[in-house]
């Protein structure tokens, strides 16, 4: 008869996501998630099978944590444009939170991790629809409202929208300073 966990999953998942956070998947070794999780080699195996499978767990809460940061300030009761300029606003308040430059843990393992790994693209990419078809409701919404001109296409502005707070993550951590975020941010606005 198998011995019942004497551990919380879910914060055991919580943990070794902080652990990839900070450090990548491939530096994160398992000695790092045994430290991070409190639990032992073994228990981690039993639950989790392997490393990969526990990344892809940390990484799916991530983005189910990060999505819903993401729908509350989307399906809030500002206009369009005030809801982008926050949405935008936030990514430069996170990335000055994180002083020991973690970034975000979709754009690390975007770069780190989804060139060789189609388990991870492929759940990464389900992410990006996601966030994609979310913004595309706003900015047409906003077309709607007359808040947004209409003369442009809402996916592409969407996908803008992406690829600016990808930008405005990749150049904190190159250590872009904060003034120089803020004006790309204003430049993806005007650009919308």
């Amino acid at each position: 008869m198998a011995r019942p966990r004497k551990f919380d999953e879910a914060r055991a998942v919580d943990a070794a996501m902080d652990a990839f956070w900070a450090a990548g998947y491939e530096a994160t070794s398992t000695q790092d998630l045994c430290d991070a999780t409190g639990l032992g080699r073994s228990s981690i195996y039993n639950t989790f099978k392997s490393k990969h499978d526990l990344f892809e767990r940390a990484l799916a809460r991530y983005m189910e944590f990060k999505n819903g940061e993401l729908f509350e300030l989307l399906e809030g009761e500002l206009p369009a444009r005030p809801k982008l300029r926050a949405l935008l606003q936030r990514v430069i308040d996170d990335e000055a939170a994180y002083a020991d430059g973690r970034g975000c843990l979709v754009v690390n393992t975007c770069v780190e991790v989804s060139a060789h790994d189609p388990s991870v693209a492929a759940s990464l990419e389900r992410d990006y629809g996601v966030r994609l078809e979310a913004i595309r409701a706003v900015i047409e919404s906003g077309q709607r409202d007359g808040d947004i001109a209409r003369d442009k296409d809402p996916r592409t502005l969407a996908h803008l929208v992406i690829a600016a707070i990808g930008g405005l993550r990749v150049s904190a951590r190159a250590g872009v300073d904060r003034a120089a975020l803020q004006s790309v941010a204003d430049a993806a606005l005007t650009a919308i």
